[in-house]
């Protein structure tokens, strides 16, 4: 059972190279977000102490000067100053302290807050402390009487104030002059916008990183399509020159980059050197069939002219054994050499066959269909089963073929009811002309290729030949197939 990161680590290279470059770009995207968001909270720490003191500077000022005026005086002044605009401060007197609705409390607001508190003390030392807080326009009250700061005319405000379309925070003021009269001044930041300048995660900010973010995974992911591209080509192009198909129809592109033009060009050189071997082979074999069964019918005529009867049956004996080294050979390379087409292979149908053949010749053997199927060279595959059914019936008398599919591959069994295998051994048996002795016994004319051979045909398929004991004994013979 594969373990969960196991699960979430893909198989193909582009899978690999895809889920590395995604997750290094999205890092680096995050860490550099991380630290671009710190050095922009700095900054806007250090702006902000400093408009916060510029803004409290003004206001003490303010105080000082409403101070020093007779009270008859006040109320005219801010009329004039109503109607004349172009100062910071809206300005007003109430006969006691406004309640605020302040806005939602933030580090950057509360920095500012205490920034201008800890100046109006600095600059009015012998004055009461000041309420501060900032509100926003559509909720700030701006007199005792319940007056809202959007019930006034647009020209007392207007320049001094931002109310649409973009409302902006609005620091408020309010410190007592003397007794009963309380100075209510609101006026803006020098950057009114000041809590929202230092988020990074501002959907424009998001949109803008979200894009570039996305634009850079998709050149990553053709670049990295572009690079995997020629190396399933000639991953696809070896798998189907070790199944035995023409290399003619799979010719490799020669593009992409450099080392993968050079693999291509030795693999494509490499194919054909093995290709030329394997023809040269089956030539050389089939000249050594040729040329030897002549000089040995020849010698064989000869010896019948001998008068020694027991020399004359050494020397039979000696060119059967000839003889019949000659044909394995022979047989072990055509068999395992079978030209054909892959094709969709019925399994009942070809198991059926050969397990009516077994039964006419009084064997017992028993299968159960199953309706699965193989893409597979039928007449290789055939052989492959039968040396394997021959093996079962000839060392235990009778036997089992069973069918089964999990995880993408076909599972052929066959099982004889023999004595089985020394475990030591199981691995020498795929080995040309290893015979053990119990198999000398039952079959004498055996050669020991039907298990070498079936292995070939069977690794040609991309599958895998199996052997093992069984546990209630005998031989058990597994062929693994891709679905």
């Amino acid at each position: 059972m594969p373990s969960f990161r196991q699960r979430l680590w893909p198989a193909s290279l582009l899978g690999r190279l895809s889920l590395v470059m995604v997750a290094g770009l999205l890092l680096t995207q995050l860490v550099a977000s991380y630290i671009w968001a710190s050095q922009l909270r700095a900054k806007a720490q250090v702006e902000v102490q400093s408009a916060s003191q510029y803004v409290a500077h003004g206001a003490s000022g303010a105080i000082r000067f409403f101070r020093s005026l007779p009270a008859n005086y006040r109320q005219l002044l801010i009329q004039q100053l109503r109607e004349m605009g172009g100062t910071r401060f809206f300005v007003n007197f109430n006969h006691a302290y406004v309640p605020v609705h302040s806005i939602e409390a933030t580090p950057l607001a509360d920095s500012a807050l205490q920034s201008v508190a800890a100046t109006l003390k600095s600059d009015l030392p012998h004055s009461p402390p000041s309420h501060l807080a900032f509100a926003w326009p559509d909720q700030l009250v701006v007199s005792e009487d319940g007056v809202r700061l959007n019930d006034l005319p647009d020209a007392w405000v207007q320049h001094i104030l931002l109310l649409k379309p973009d409302p902006a925070p609005i620091l408020v003021i309010q410190t007592e002059i003397e007794p009963g009269n309380w100075l209510y001044m609101a006026a803006l930041m020098p950057n009114p916008y000041f809590l929202s300048s230092n988020d990074p995660l501002a959907w424009d900010r998001l949109a803008l990183q979200g894009l570039s973010l996305a634009v850079v995974l998709l050149l990553c992911l053709l670049v990295v399509r572009w690079i995997t591209r020629p190396l399933a080509a000639l991953s696809e192009a070896a798998a189907a020159f070790g199944q035995g198909q023409d290399d003619k129809t799979l010719p490799l592109p020669e593009t992409g980059s450099r080392e993968f033009i050079n693999t291509a060009r030795a693999f494509s050189a490499m194919r054909e050197r093995i290709q030329r071997y394997i023809e040269d082979r089956e030539r050389l074999f089939i000249s050594i069939s040729h040329d030897l069964r002549t000089p040995i019918t020849r010698l064989k005529l000869r010896s019948e002219l001998l008068d020694d009867e027991a020399l004359r049956n050494e020397f039979e004996e000696d060119l059967d054994e000839l003889d019949m080294m000659v044909k394995g050979a022979l047989q072990c390379v055509k068999d395992s050499d079978i030209h054909e087409n892959p094709a969709e292979v019925k399994l009942d149908a070809m198991l059926g066959r050969l397990v009516r053949s077994a039964r006419l010749a009084g064997h017992e053997v028993a299968y159960q269909d199953t309706g699965l199927s193989v893409r597979a060279k039928p007449l290789a595959l055939k052989r492959a089963i039968g040396n394997l059914l021959d093996n079962a019936l000839y060392y235990g008398k009778r036997a089992e073929i069973s069918v089964t599919s999990a995880d993408g591959m076909v599972a052929i069994a066959v099982r004889d009811h023999g004595p089985g295998v020394p475990e030591d051994a199981l691995a020498s048996l795929f080995d040309p002309y290893v015979r053990l002795a119990h198999g000398r016994e039952q079959n004498d004319g055996g050669m020991g290729l039907g298990l070498g051979i079936a292995r070939s045909v069977i690794e040609a398929h991309g599958g895998q030949l199996q052997l093992s004991n069984h546990p209630q004994g005998g031989l058990y013979a597994v062929i693994r197939l891709p679905a």
